[in-house]
């Protein structure tokens, strides 16, 4: 009998050029966006001045600043490694796992050492080995058959999900970056949707006295139907992984949650927010992750990651 067994991993291969094309989708949306907004709409109320110049000066600066974020967060997000394990990494012994926990639980300041532990491997996870990437996974670790290095496909440290639309993994080293990118976006495409309305009722109104080309109509009701879908889309979007991130759980570990009493990892709000974005408040609305935050909060870095104070390391 032949074999029918069908790997459905290798399905999800196709998911890599479909990325690539999803990034040229990507900013073909800006660059539409950007020409009804700048181009068409507001731009030239610039230039006849007056009040409502200036109410468009500051329309047009809102603009420029979230769509900086977004492209600087979308590159970061694209071209940052997500986080792989290190060559030949091994969970440690108990003793050893022990000095590493106090010694990194010191490092990381804002949690108190007498509430909480880290874990780097636990009893569930201890024997975790995958056998594609021929390694150990340290904790929150998955692999990824989507995701293709020069290496080939590899584990992710604290995975959350694969995104096509990034061509890459989010994982322990470019979640900050991704949430960044939901939010500037959201804020953007919501901005883009207010600012178009009164032209898009104007152009559909009783009153037809408007300056715009079929061409230029087209391209502003395209640009406010694109904004405005991806506004409500990405609004569940961004409350799920806020969720996410006050209670430190990522995508995949949604059903593992929902089995536990009490999920080990969530320290409170403030500290979970902590575990992703960082200690640095300069820094926390920036695609940036500090050397002194990456060095001294261990989540950060992927390998091992605080436990509640009811658990055990």
């Amino acid at each position: 009998m032949a074999d029918r067994h069908i790997n459905l991993f290798k399905c999800c291969s196709f998911l890599r050029p479909l990325g690539y094309l999803m990034i040229l989708f990507v900013f073909a949306i800006v660059g539409v966006s950007y020409y009804a907004v700048v181009v068409l709409v507001w731009g030239p109320v610039v230039v006849r001045g007056g009040a409502r110049g200036v109410v468009s000066v500051l329309v047009l600066i809102v603009f420029h600043v979230l769509l900086t974020l977004l492209m600087w967060s979308y590159i970061m997000v694209v071209f940052q490694d997500p986080g792989s394990v290190p060559e030949n990494w091994r969970p440690m012994p108990e003793e050893t796992r022990e000095e590493a926990t106090s010694t990194a639980q010191q490092l990381y300041v804002a949690l108190d050492a007498s509430s909480s532990a880290l874990s780097s491997s636990d009893e569930g996870e201890r024997s975790r080995y995958c056998s594609r990437c021929q390694n150990w996974k340290p904790p929150r670790c998955h692999h990824c058959s989507v995701f293709l290095s020069h290496l080939g496909q590899k584990c992710i440290l604290k995975m959350d999900h694969h995104c096509v639309w990034m061509v890459n993994c989010v994982g322990a080293h470019n979640y900050k970056f991704f949430l960044l990118f939901l939010i500037y976006t959201f804020l953007e495409v919501a901005l883009d949707t207010v600012v178009l309305l009164p032209s898009i009722i104007q152009l559909f109104g009783k009153s037809n006295h408007h300056s715009f080309s079929p061409g230029s109509v087209a391209v502003t009701f395209l640009a406010f139907v694109l904004n405005l879908a991806f506004c409500l889309s990405l609004f569940g979007f961004l409350v799920m992984h806020a969720s996410l991130l006050l209670s430190n759980t990522t995508t995949i570990e949604v059903y593992e949650k929902k089995k536990a009493v009490r999920w080990k990892y969530d320290l409170g709000w403030k500290k979970n927010f902590e575990q992703v974005f960082g200690k640095n408040k300069a820094l926390w609305f920036l695609p940036i992750i500090s050397k002194e935050d990456f060095d001294s909060i261990p989540a950060l870095q992927g390998i091992c990651f605080p436990v509640g104070e009811n658990e055990e390391p």
